[in-house]
């Protein structure tokens, strides 16, 4: 089984997605069931509704899991693991003030007390992890190996004073309990993961876990509903964050075409920049390629002709929210600069007037007719008319899509 275990603490940001997408690639590649768990442990940070908006999110990227769990549904395990480890000597009750817990390096103050002061000492205590004492190595897929020292581990703290497993704690006990055999995390984790394996050792637990920590995406903050307001598409999201610091056989694809080739093992090991410019270009790509009628849907309409004529400004725009403002100026109210308001005027009660013209050279030849306009005089106001803006696609490819819709256009 496979893992992904988010926070509910705050919004979604793009390194959280990019480690839920790799390990949903994996589950399948491997034909290993995905778990969904969210880490809800600190429940004083736990923001309400960020829980059910994790899943919302997962769905809206397809991607697909077999199970789901609450991390502190599991609490009566953690702890009995805890209480394990007292018994076989292997934690002990640390009794030290908070300054002391806080220190970079315990003391060891609490390790060797007698067992008359740990069973009548009053103060909270919290449970400690024993110190190993030979160092550990972590295999990474995409790092490889890292040594810690018993030193850099320390006897660190299993369980707060309140009786709630620690971070490292819970989700140490939690991969055992489900019997996760790969753990797909960012590297700020890199650290946990000798204390995690420790506490496995501690408990007596063989198996052998995979590793692999995604190297550090800058820029990461980026939270994923922001991107989704903003209007790029989830699919141009996934492209880009599968194709961040990774060997890929093309640029644009779908999640689907990835997990035939992804590897993780060619990901690069070094911090990588989450660029939004990069991903706009992307999201044009994904764009472009829309059935133009499902393109229409996501601006407001369900024409076909909308579709393509939202197309025509992927020169100019890259996200939905972009082209909604474009294709909003066409059907807009008219804003027109004071020097050719009076030649505006004129073509549009032409067009009011006009009967249907199935193109725009027999369009442009009956407003030249009878309004007796040319050169810039015509095709200045004429712009206005068609796409509220004074640049953009070729007149004549407007038209193509505007021409059914052309009455309620100049209006």
């Amino acid at each position: 089984m496979l893992r992904f275990a988010p926070s509910p603490t705050g919004d979604m940001c793009v390194g959280t997605l990019r480690v839920a997408l790799f390990n949903y690639i994996c589950s399948i590649q491997r034909k290993e069931p995905l778990l969904i768990r969210i880490d809800d442990t600190d429940s004083e940070r736990n923001i309400p509704g960020k829980e059910k908006e994790i899943f919302e999110i997962l769905d809206l990227f397809g991607i697909q899991y077999q199970e789901q769990q609450l991390q502190s549904n599991n609490l009566r395990f953690h702890r009995a693991m805890a209480l394990q480890l007292l018994q076989d000597k292997k934690a002990f009750n640390c009794f030290c003030t908070p300054e002391p817990i806080e220190a970079k390096r315990y003391d060891g103050a609490c390790e060797n007390l007698p067992a008359e002061e740990v069973i009548d000492n009053p103060l909270p205590f919290t449970i400690r992890l024993k110190k190993p004492n030979h160092p550990i190595t972590v295999t990474d897929l995409i790092k490889g190996e890292s040594t810690f020292t018993p030193d850099e581990i320390d006897s660190f703290v299993l369980m707060s004073a309140k009786k709630y497993p620690t971070y490292n704690f819970a989700c140490a006990v939690d991969d055992m309990l489900y019997d996760v055999s790969l753990i797909i995390r960012g590297e700020e984790h890199l650290t946990d993961t000798p204390k995690q394996i420790a506490i496995h050792e501690a408990l007596g637990y063989t198996k052998k876990v995979e590793y692999a920590h995604l190297p550090i995406l800058m820029g990461e903050t980026v939270s994923i509903k922001w991107l989704l307001e903003e209007g790029f598409l989830p699919e141009a999201i996934s492209n880009y964050l599968i194709l961040l610091g990774n060997k890929t056989p093309c640029e644009i694809f779908s999640l689907q075409e990835a997990i035939k080739w992804f590897d993780l093992r060619l990901l690069c090991k070094d911090p990588i920049h989450f660029d939004i410019e990069k991903l706009r270009a992307i999201n044009r790509e994904h764009l472009r390629g829309l059935n133009p009628k499902e393109l229409s849907r996501y601006i407001g309409f369900a024409d076909e002709e909308i579709g393509n004529l939202a197309k025509l400004f992927l020169e100019e725009a890259s996200t939905l929210k972009e082209l909604r403002v474009k294709v909003g100026a066409v059907f807009a109210p008219k804003n027109v600069p004071d020097e050719y308001k009076e030649e505006f005027e004129r073509l549009r009660d032409l067009t009011l007037k006009a009967p249907h013209f199935d193109d725009y050279e027999s369009y442009k030849t009956y407003l030249i007719n009878l309004s007796g306009l040319q050169g810039e005089n015509l095709l200045k106001p004429l712009r206005h008319l068609i796409s509220g803006a004074e640049s953009g696609p070729e007149l004549a490819d407007l038209y193509m899509f505007v021409k059914n819709y052309l009455k309620e256009v100049a209006k």
